[in-house]
């Protein structure tokens, strides 16, 4: 239960930066991406994560603002009934899951207005735009690591802020660095050996291909 407690609210991400240059005219328009690096900075405090990727994309609809909160990029789709009414965890029906912070949130804002109990959601994939999958490892074989399991509840997906400020369509490529944080890594992870892939995804909804990091231990990809 300890750990349940110290890891899931300890997680988080940051974009560290971007940079683009001017490219072809003929990249794609799905965003096509490949790995770069991964390197794990040690603190006293949190520890990080660092994923560099290489991209390019022949529109440059690429990242999402702090306002891109409305269909088809809102956080969250409330469950309702046959008579539209929203699912409350009080009348939930026996298909609903107990009780968990990815499912169920309490006192959400519904229409600009505060609903005072425990409502039914699902999750909204398309408001990230980069989505990040950890496997481990274990006997020769590497599964997934789900970060949106018991007992951590949360994910590793996130944003990353516009490239382009305008809405013009233009070429290009660079460098996207992902910081991911968390108090936990060494104590959950030790001397596995791990696996990150990860996909980006541009506003047009259009997802890259996947890309992998080579298999590391923390202490290899350590940041001397």
């Amino acid at each position: 239960m300890r750990l349940k407690n110290y890891s899931y609210l300890l997680f988080g991400f940051a974009l560290l930066g971007y940079s683009c240059i001017s490219p072809p005219e003929n990249f794609p328009s799905t965003p096509e991406i490949e790995f770069s690096s991964l390197e794990y900075v040690g603190t006293s405090g949190q520890d990080s994560l660092l994923l560099t990727l290489n991209f390019k994309d022949a529109e440059g609809d690429l990242g999402l603002a702090a306002t891109d909160i409305n269909p088809p990029f809102n956080p969250l789709n409330y469950k309702r009934d046959a008579a539209n009414n929203l699912i409350t965890y009080g009348k939930r029906p026996s298909n609903a899951p107990n009780y968990n912070p990815i499912d169920w949130v309490i006192d959400p804002i519904v229409n600009n207005i505060i609903v005072k109990d425990t409502i039914w959601v699902e999750k909204n994939e398309n408001q990230y735009n980069i989505f990040i999958r950890f496997f481990i490892k274990r006997n020769g074989q590497f599964s997934e690591f789900r970060w949106q399991d018991p007992p951590f509840y949360t994910t590793f997906n996130g944003r990353f802020p516009r490239i382009l400020t305008t809405e013009i369509g233009q070429a290009v490529e660079g460098k996207i660095t992902y910081r991911m944080l968390s108090s936990g890594w060494e104590s959950i992870f030790r001397t596995d050996t791990l696996r990150i892939d990860v996909q980006i995804q541009d506003r047009a909804l259009n997802r890259s291909n996947e890309v992998s990091s080579p298999p590391v231990t923390l202490r290899q990809i350590t940041r001397k």
